[in-house]
């Protein structure tokens, strides 16, 4: 890959003594501002639509850092990480290289909640993203440190670096994490920092809000890291991973590394005790820390207060890696002082002679309000400026990738003088995400449910490829191995649907075989769709009773199972799907209805005071971004369609 290096040693020694002298100036369509999880999907997202584009990073070596858990997925984060794979993104095919554990949560409960979480290898992660960005064309990286973005008639143009390098471009995309104005906390000690032992960026949130973007704090936290050969692992109970036929990418590949177990654990009273003992010294309740963290992933101290008469709290330990003795402690992120973390460990008998790497600890961070920016990812304040990941309020590797997939597809469409592309709630998890911050803000760090959805019965993991493939294609995100891959499947899935709605089922053929099952025998015959429908029974099942349903999946040319549980979901739950299908439909009829521009919401009287309010700070782009808008009501609504029917 032609690295920046290499371009500035082909240059003329005059031209160089120039740049030295002055300063380095270099042209681009899109720059992208910190090598996370978002930054890492927007600059790969960019430049393979054609873009021109350059990734800023403080630290090549620490390319798409697991900061907290090295693990990707979860609850509805799952179901990104697929979205992210089927649009042609890298999230998926990074975490199959690089997996050390993998399963998929919620199999009690219906598909459309589904959800793949996979424990990684924490320094393969890294490398795996660090050769994939070196074998992207149309990409450089520049290791460097933003300073100030730079602003001309209200467009970003650029961006200058702490070594004086200026970067022009048409975009410019902020995917800055926890680092701008970090502060770090471990009991009452504070020390600057985007995460531990690395340095925080002091000035560059200033070179934002200076344009009138407003800015805000947020809080997260991490647990202690500890050494597993001080792990007594007898004391606790062993979780194992599955091997079945999952991945997270659609495309066809093998997960190469050697599968490790998790353990689980518990607190104590003794353990509360102790930790209760630093709670005076807790930077989340002595007012050193002033800002939010995250509700649905709290330290321990605050699930110790905001439940003080539970007796235990639930522990995993995770491995870090296949090569490493470093285990991270799922569910214990504290920002105690560190002798007090550790003496309370030590309460549990797993860990009672624990040796650990280093303690949990909080970190303070600036981010800016997402109501501010459009379902692009672009501000509506300063033209040519994306935001992804953490600095729009998020918490998450996958909502971070999520948003810099759709960011930096965004900035590559403007730079090339394009419309902008967005997904719909019905679309996208990613959809629902985007909106979800664009519309109704953030008042703490969002984190993706699959209650969050209105539509999840359309948003399973399994047909992502089936939302989103195509239109990666037409945006030249994903290439045509993807696109003929899943046209492939969709002919698979096609045929087998069709197999099952036109091979007919006798009674007497079957009905001992469905009594055996413990499933009703028929009265009169039927289709085999009907039997697949049966809550009761899947394909596994109606293999013994139709062979030649076995013999239809046997035909198929790879990754058997997965196609034949996309079409047994498709079947089993047409009628849900339909109906779902038919509400978002109506949905859309607002979504058609642009308002943007057409109200003076101060002068609004048809509507609430707290409508004209929030929808005059929004500014939204729809009659349906209005409706979900927290605070404006239906007849809101019906009133602004009463207007512009006038």
């Amino acid at each position: 890959m032609p690295y920046l290096y290499k371009i500035f040693s082909k240059i003329s020694r005059k031209t160089k003594l120039i740049l030295y002298l002055c300063h380095m100036i270099l042209n681009y369509d899109v720059i992208v501002i910190g090598g996370g999880h978002a930054g890492c999907e927007a600059a790969t997202a960019s430049a393979n639509m054609g873009a021109k584009t350059c990734l800023v990073t403080m630290d090549m070596n620490k390319i798409a850092q697991m900061s907290c858990n090295p693990a990707i997925g979860g609850i509805a984060k799952g179901q990104i990480v697929r979205e992210i794979d089927a649009l042609g993104g890298q999230m998926a095919l990074v975490t199959d290289a690089t997996a050390i554990q993998f399963r998929m949560l919620n199999r009690s409960k219906g598909p459309a909640v589904w959800s793949p979480r996979a424990q990684c290898d924490r320094g393969k992660f890294i490398w795996k993203w660090r050769s994939v960005l070196d074998e992207t064309p149309n990409l450089d990286i520049w290791q460097d440190q933003a300073d100030e973005l730079l602003v001309e008639d209200g467009k970003a143009v650029g961006v200058k670096t702490i070594w004086g390098c200026e970067l022009r471009a048409r975009c410019v995309i902020v995917t800055a994490g926890t680092f701008l104005n970090g502060l770090m906390h471990i009991g009452r000690r504070m020390v600057p920092g985007g995460r531990i032992a690395e340095p925080a960026v002091p000035h560059f949130t200033e070179s934002i809000t200076r344009h009138g973007i407003r800015s805000a704090r947020m809080k997260t936290g991490t647990p202690v890291r500890i050494d597993k050969r001080s792990v007594h692992f007898e004391d606790m109970e062993r979780q194992d991973g599955e091997n079945g036929y999952y991945l997270f990418s659609y495309m066809d590949q093998q997960r190469p590394l050697k599968q490790l177990p998790c353990w689980v654990c518990y607190t104590n009273p003794e353990v509360h005790e102790t930790l209760r003992s630093g709670l005076a010294d807790s930077p989340l309740y002595n007012g050193q820390i002033q800002s939010i963290g995250p509700r649905y992933c709290p330290s321990i101290e605050t699930k110790l207060v905001t439940f003080p008469d539970r007796p235990q709290h639930l522990l995993f330990l995770e491995p870090e890696g296949e090569d490493t003795n470093e285990m991270y402690l799922n569910g214990f992120s504290s920002s105690l002082p560190m002798d007090v973390q550790i003496e309370a460990l030590k309460k549990i008998p797993a860990l009672r002679d624990i040796r650990v790497y280093r303690p949990g600890y909080a970190i303070e961070y600036d981010f800016f309000d997402p109501t501010q920016l459009k379902h692009s990812l672009e501000s509506k304040v300063v033209e040519g400026l994306f935001m992804a990941g953490q600095v729009n309020g998020t918490t998450g590797y996958e909502e971070a990738g999520g948003q810099g997939t759709i960011a930096g597809i965004n900035a590559a469409l403007k730079a090339g003088s394009s419309p902008s592309f967005t997904l719909h709630r019905d679309e996208a998890y990613i959809g629902v995400l985007i909106d979800d911050l664009v519309t109704k803000g953030v008042d703490e760090p969002y984190r993706m449910f699959t209650s969050r959805a209105e539509y999840r019965i359309l948003l399973r993991q399994d047909d992502a490829d089936a939302r989103l493939t195509e239109k990666g294609y037409e945006l030249g995100i994903a290439k045509r191995e993807r696109y003929d891959w899943w046209m492939e499947k969709k002919k698979a899935i096609d045929d087998i649907e069709a197999f099952c709605s036109t091979f007919a089922i006798k009674p007497k053929v079957v009905n001992s075989a469905l009594e055996a099952l413990g499933s009703t025998p028929l009265v009169y015959g039927c289709k085999l769709e009907d039997l697949v429908a049966r809550p009761e029974l899947n394909f596994e099942k109606l293999y013994q009773i139709v062979p030649e349903l076995k013999a239809q999946i046997e035909r198929l040319p790879n990754r058997k199972e997965e196609i034949a549980e996309a079409a047994e979901i498709h079947i089993k739950y047409k009628g849900y799907i339909e109906r779902e299908r038919l509400v978002a439909e109506k949905m859309h009829r607002l979504e058609n209805i642009k308002i943007k521009g057409k109200f003076d919401y101060p002068n609004l009287t048809a509507i609430s005071t707290e409508a004209r309010q929030k929808l005059e700070k929004i500014q939204p782009e729809t009659l349906a971004q209005a409706s979900r808008i927290p605070g404006v009501s239906p007849s809101d609504v019906n009133a602004m369609l009463v207007l512009l029917g006038r």
